[in-house]
């Protein structure tokens, strides 16, 4: 792989919990050669402190994050996005965003651990889940070849990882 860094872009509809997670995750393992932002259509405004405690506890950074609306990355002076993950779950009523561009797409949804109704022990899990399934996907992604997939094979693998579930599902 080059020394170029790729710029990704994880959506959602609220950027409180999922696409933070993944942002978080991703610019930790990616170490410099990918940098992470996240992003909702329709931005709760604070993270879900059930995700931010989750970060906090595995060490991951969080300092920079909050969430944003996706209009952020349309201006011309947002970063060039190689790669954008919408991580909506689908099979659930909410609308995932598309982005329009030139960036490869997939989607990879995650059920929305801020939507989570019951006691805090559930919320907790819900968070703890959603990351579990972010981190497998995203450790998958780094370790593609990207150096040696083309184009159409780069996009098969990255629909491929947003169909994977973890095991017992």
């Amino acid at each position: 792989m080059s020394a170029r860094v790729f710029n990704v872009l994880f959506l959602c509809t609220g950027n409180s919990a999922r696409s933070i997670l993944a942002e978080s995750i991703l610019n930790q393992l990616g170490r410099g050669r990918f940098r992470a932002y996240s992003a909702g259509s329709h931005p709760a405004g604070q993270i879900n402190p059930f995700a931010l405690a989750l970060l906090n506890q595995q060490g991951l950074p969080t300092a920079s994050l909050r969430s944003k609306s996706w209009d952020e990355f349309a201006r011309p002076d947002a970063p060039a996005l190689d790669f954008v993950f919408t991580v909506c779950d689908k099979a659930g009523d909410e609308v995932c965003p598309v982005w329009p561009g030139q960036p490869m797409t997939a989607h990879w949804g995650i059920e929305d651990p801020a939507a989570v109704e019951g006691d805090d022990d559930a919320k907790r899990h819900a968070a703890l889940l959603a990351f579990r399934y972010l981190s497998r996907r995203i450790s998958i992604f780094l370790s593609l070849p990207f150096d040696k997939l083309d184009a159409m094979s780069l996009q098969r693998e990255l629909d491929n990882i947003g169909k994977l579930r973890e095991k017992g599902e």
